[in-house]
C-alpha cells in the first residue's frame, strides 16, 4: 500500500497491511533523547519489513490545558516533520490534540489506538512518557494494556549529558540564556534558522558591514544578542562564516519591532533578497546593546567580526 508521508489523522493509515511500529511523543526539537525512541522503531521496521511511524501532537498538548502560558516551542510542525523524515521515519502522523482526545482514559488509549490503526504491532516512548486522561498512564500502564492486544511496548531510558537528562525544557532554558554549544550538544545538530532574505533599511551597507535580514521569530527565543554563525543557500553544500546579531536593534529602530535576524558575511556573499538560506547558530559573542550612536555601534560590529573570525579559525 502507499500512503502519505505525512498525515493529521488515523485515516490514512487504516487499511495499512505492513505491521506498524509506531514512536510516540511530542518530540519538540528531535533532540538526542528522541532519537533513541524513534531510531528503535525505525530500526524494528526495518528489520520485519514493517513500516515506521511516529505519532505526534499538534497543538501542543499545553495550548489544551495552560492557554494563558503554554509551551515555547522549539521548532514548528513542518520543520519537525522534515526532521523526523530525516531520522528515516516512514509516516508522521500529526494528530489534533483536542479535549475528546485528552479525555480518553489511560487504560483504554492503546485499545482506541489499535482500532484506529490495525496494522500496530508495537509502540516506542520514552521512560517519562506520560498520556491519557489526567496524565494518568505510564510506561506500565503501556505495558499492561499491549499484553492484550498482542503489542509490544519499548521504553528508552533517558540520554544524559554532564550527568543529567536530556530534555526539551532543558533545551529551552539553554536557547533562551544563548548557550549555543550546550543547545548543539543537547540537540544533536547545529540548532537552525531557515527563511527567505528580505529588504532591510541598508544601514548595514552605509556603514560597511552589509547585512542579510531574515525575519525569523520562533516561539522560543533565542537570547537577543551576537552569535557566531554558518550560513548557507537553502540546497547548496557550501558554508560560510559570518556574524549574525538576532534581536530588535535598540541603537536604530526608532519604534518597537519584532525580532529580525541580520547576518553578515565574514568573506562576503552574493546571496541577495529572495534567496532561501539557512543559519547555523555555533557561538554566542555578546547580548545586544544600544549604543550612544551609529559610529559606536560601527566599532563595536568591527570587534564582533573580529571575534567571529578568530571562532572561524
Amino acid at each position: 500500500m502507499k500512503f502519505p508521508a505525512s498525515v493529521d489523522d488515523f485515516a490514512a493509515l487504516s487499511e495499512l497491511k505492513s505491521q506498524l511500529h509506531l514512536a510516540i511523543g511530542v518530540f519538540d526539537g528531535v533532540h538526542l533523547g528522541h532519537k533513541a525512541v524513534i531510531e528503535a522503531a525505525v530500526l524494528s521496521a526495518r528489520r520485519s519489513g514493517g513500516v515506521s511511524g511516529v505519532l505526534t501532537f499538534d497543538p501542543h498538548p499545553s495550548r489544551l490545558f495552560r492557554p494563558e502560558d503554554p509551551t515555547r516551542l522549539i521548532m514548528p510542525i513542518e520543520i519537525k516533520t522534515t526532521m523526523l523524515h530525516q531520522a528515516g521515519v516512514d509516516c508522521v502522523i500529526r494528530k489534533h490534540f483536542d479535549r475528546a482526545f485528552a479525555a480518553i482514559p489511560a487504560e483504554a488509549f492503546l485499545e482506541e489506538l489499535k482500532k484506529a490503526l490495525p496494522a500496530l504491532k508495537s509502540i516506542y516512548v520514552g521512560e517519562n512518557f506520560r498520556f491519557g486522561q489526567k496524565r494518568a498512564g505510564d510506561v506500565a500502564t503501556l505495558i499492561q494494556s499491549g499484553r492484550g492486544l498482542g503489542l509490544g511496548v519499548f521504553s528508552a531510558e533517558r540520554i544524559k549529558h554532564n550527568g543529567e537528562p536530556i530534555s526539551s525544557t532543558r533545551i529551552r532554558k539553554e536557547l533562551e540564556s544563548g548557550a549555543m554549544t550546550a543547545v548543539n550538544d543537547l540537540l544533536g545538530y547545529n540548532y537552525t534558522a531557515t527563511g527567505r532574505i528580505t529588504g532591510g533599511s541598508q544601514l548595514g551597507r552605509q556603514i560597511g558591514v552589509p547585512t542579510l535580514n531574515l525575519p525569523w521569530q520562533p516561539e522560543c527565543l533565542p537570547l537577543f544578542g551576537v552569535y557566531f554563525v554558518h550560513f548557507r543557500e537553502k540546497g547548496s553544500k557550501n558554508w560560510h562564516a559570518g556574524v549574525a546579531n538576532y534581536g530588535v536593534k535598540p541603537t536604530v529602530a526608532q519604534d518597537p519591532q519584532a525580532p529580525a535576524l541580520e547576518i553578515h558575511a565574514l568573506e562576503g556573499t552574493s546571496l541577495d533578497r529572495g534567496d532561501a538560506i539557512e543559519v547555523e547558530w555555533l557561538k554566542f559573542i555578546r547580548p545586544e546593546q544600544k549604543f550612544d550612536g551609529v559610529e559606536a555601534l560601527k566599532a563595536q560590529i568591527t570587534k564582533d567580526c573580529a571575534t567571529a573570525r578568530e571562532l572561524a579559525g
